[in-house]
């Protein structure tokens, strides 16, 4: 393909707090022999040159309980015994099941170094029992791993194998969810956009218009038309490349968008000519569309504004999805996007996303299934999306029949969200992310924040060169459907051979 890889490059975290899991807690006995220092592999304990005194433990690079079982551990050293090991009590207050802190930290982790984190961190999984959880690879016993050289993996996605329109292949098998202004402040929009152009792939700017500080950076945008028409213009149209029908979120299927007033500030109503402070709800669905012909004429309309531009429509995963997914194929769309109801922000109700869709991880080799049993698998790309996590997620949903996936959340929180659940609110990400506050919205900058993204999907890629050489596979096309190599096997550790397969 003749692409160069990102830069990498080490960028620290903006806020002073460092979460740890593990403390090692010093007492007074400690006489300052130095033995910690000596014994500890991974730089816990420190005096720097001219100190008397060793400085308070580096709690963030001890490797854990581990390392109470190995020959250099500070613990089992000390001559007084003033150490101690114990988990922070904090831990268990960061996350979710879904994102529990292990997962969380691991993502900043890679956000900050580009580099797999360590192995202490469980960075592949989370645990809620269920869905992507309980799905495991089968390796091959003989692994042809190490006949396979890391240039030989090809972790690329083609957009469009249609007969028409743009032909544009991503060297990863990922491109950015839609976020609206709004949603979240421009800096974020910025950072995500710059780390777009990085990787040469897109993001979405969502259902909230199309700021005009994002137009040096129109060829790696995804503009969305989505059922409140928020923003949108032929102009806007006309300068990308890519576009987005968004018909259902996985999240809310069924309620449409909405913008809480608190949210809608000044500048956000300017771009979706709308009233500041009210509260902005998109309709479901779209009032014009109630048929595949009407769907058509809603891609028709789009192609004639723009005659060389990608379509993808965006829908959530209702019993009927595989028909849903064949209609937009006859329509004349070429990529066909699952949205789960894994995904979402702090924003989307929880009724919503609990109750509603049906689990992605069943609906990808639905739909699979049906368009390889129409004849036209091969004609249009599928994507998934909705609480896709890590780069072990985007595996198992291509090996579910997936092409590739759209990422959201694990970019917020490579910037260092912390998963509040507040985003609805103005005032409520204290992190300055989801929000356009004026004071709160200057605490992410773009350049680091581009930076963050990048790395991110630098140690994703990594993974994936690993995870593909063990399963002998040298490319993401190869590992699509194989869904003979996945498990699935229950909280209660009983093993299910290929449940998520029998649709």
């Amino acid at each position: 393909m003749g692409f160069m890889l990102p830069k990498i490059k080490k960028v620290s975290g903006i806020f002073r707090t460092k979460l740890s899991k593990f403390l090692v807690c010093r007492d007074h006995h400690c006489i300052n022999c130095g033995t910690c220092m000596a014994v500890c592999p991974t730089g816990v304990h420190q005096r720097p040159d001219g100190y008397k005194r060793t400085k308070p433990p580096e709690h963030d690079k001890c490797i854990g309980f581990d390392c109470l079982k190995t020959d250099t551990c500070c613990v089992r050293h000390c001559p007084r015994g003033a150490l101690k090991l114990e988990l922070d009590p904090l831990w268990e207050t960061l996350g979710d099941a879904r994102w529990p802190a292990d997962l969380i930290k691991a993502t900043w982790h890679q956000g900050g170094t580009g580099e797999l984190p360590p192995s202490y961190y469980n960075y592949e999984t989370g645990q809620s029992e269920g869905g992507f959880d309980c799905l495991h690879f089968k390796y091959p016993e003989l692994s042809s791993e190490s006949s396979i050289n890391n240039d030989e993996i090809d972790t690329s996605l083609e957009l469009n194998k249609r007969s028409f329109g743009p032909k544009i292949t991503l060297p990863i098998p990922i491109y950015g969810g839609g976020m609206s202004f709004g949603s979240i402040g421009l800096s974020v929009m910025l950072a995500r956009a710059k780390a777009a152009q990085a990787w040469q792939t897109f993001f979405s700017t969502g259902e909230g218009g199309y700021p005009e500080e994002l137009a040096p950076y129109d060829d790696y945008i995804i503009t969305q038309v989505a059922t409140g028409l928020f923003g949108v213009s032929e102009e806007t149209l006309q300068r990308v490349r890519f576009m987005e029908f968004k018909y259902a979120q996985g999240a809310k299927p069924g309620l449409g968008g909405h913008l809480l007033g608190d949210k809608n500030t000044s500048l956000v109503a300017k771009l979706r000519e709308a009233v500041p402070g009210t509260s902005l709800f998109s309709p479901f669905p779209f009032h014009s569309v109630y048929s595949v012909e009407d769907h058509k004429k809603h891609v028709d309309w789009i192609k004639a504004i723009n005659p060389n531009i990608l379509v993808a429509v965006k829908v959530s995963t209702p019993t009927d999805i595989d028909m849903v997914a064949v209609g937009s194929y006859y329509a004349g769309a070429h990529i066909i996007n699952l949205d789960g109801g894994y995904g979402g922000t702090g924003a989307a109700p929880e009724i919503a996303k609990k109750n509603i869709a049906m689990p992605i991880e069943y609906a990808i080799p639905k739909v699979h299934k049906f368009l390889s049993a129409e004849g036209i698998r091969d004609d249009i790309t599928l994507i998934a999306s909705g609480g896709i996590r890590s780069a072990l997620d985007v595996a198992k949903s291509i090996a579910l029949g997936a092409d590739g996936v759209v990422i959201g959340t694990a970019e917020l929180i490579a910037l260092g969200c912390v998963r509040c659940g507040n985003c609805e609110r103005g005032r409520g990400c204290p992190r300055g992310i989801a929000t356009t506050d004026p004071e709160l919205s200057p605490l992410i900058n773009s350049e680091w924040g581009a930076q963050r993204i990048i790395n991110m999907y630098a140690a994703w890629r990594k993974y994936w060169v690993r995870l593909l050489k063990k399963l002998g596979l040298k490319s993401f096309k190869e590992l699509r459907g194989r869904m003979d190599l996945l498990d699935y096997v229950n909280s209660n550790n009983q093993e299910i051979k290929n449940k998520s397969c029998k649709v």
